[in-house]
């Protein structure tokens, strides 16, 4: 697509968005979602234990709902991971990347990629890779966005089908995935752990990010 037919196809969408996130509420109906506090404790040999964020922060994201939690295995690896999820993004509280969020808490940029994950046999989803550093600690980053029953790397496409979503299906919820790993035993290491942890979690979101 060339780009004065992506501009005209953004701009229908927009304003097609526009329109329908600003349309009466009153006949939209979730489906039906456990609250993410229920999410597994356990998921494989890792066992989590909830890390609340602070009400300033949670009222800073604009959150309906929110998982933060830090996973450990007996070895004494940790995993933590945050779901932030939206049951409408129709009153500018719209879903924040944490290329947005994380330098705001002091966490600089190292660098940025892809990463696939197969949660099950022939389902591929790809997220996104972000190495951060804080001092003498860096992390790896691993965040999609969960709209729908659909797992979306981009954050443009994330809008994209939250503007398509308003038009056909009156709903604009969704949620922010984001796993980050400590990189103390190299980055390697850390992709590793932290896209079998994915596979772990994938398959239960559909239970609180409703399709």
């Amino acid at each position: 697509m060339n780009t004065t037919k992506r501009f005209i196809v953004t701009t229908v969408l927009l304003l097609g968005g526009i329109l329908a996130v600003h349309a009466p509420s009153s006949a939209v109906r979730l489906p039906p979602r456990h609250p993410l506090d229920l999410f597994p404790l356990q998921l494989g040999r890792w066992r989590g234990g909830d890390e609340p964020l602070e009400s300033r922060i949670v009222e800073a994201v604009g959150v309906d709902d929110y998982l933060s939690r830090v996973y450990r295995n007996a070895s004494g690896n940790a995993v933590q991971i945050y779901i932030g999820y939206y049951k409408s993004q129709k009153t500018g509280d719209t879903i924040h990347s944490p290329k947005n969020c994380l330098p705001g808490g002091g966490w600089l940029p190292v660098s940025s990629g892809s990463l696939t994950f197969s949660p099950a046999p022939g389902d591929r989803v790809t997220a996104n890779e972000y190495v951060v550093e804080k001092g003498l600690d860096m992390d790896l980053v691993i965040y999609w966005y969960q709209l729908q029953g659909r797992a979306v790397e981009s954050e443009y496409w994330a809008k994209v089908w939250m503007v398509i979503d308003a038009m056909t299906r009156h709903r604009t919820d969704g949620a922010l995935v984001r796993i980050c790993v400590p990189m103390t035993r190299g980055k390697t290491a850390a992709i590793d752990q932290g896209v079998a942890f994915a596979q772990l979690v994938y398959p239960h979101l559909a239970e609180f990010v409703p399709e």
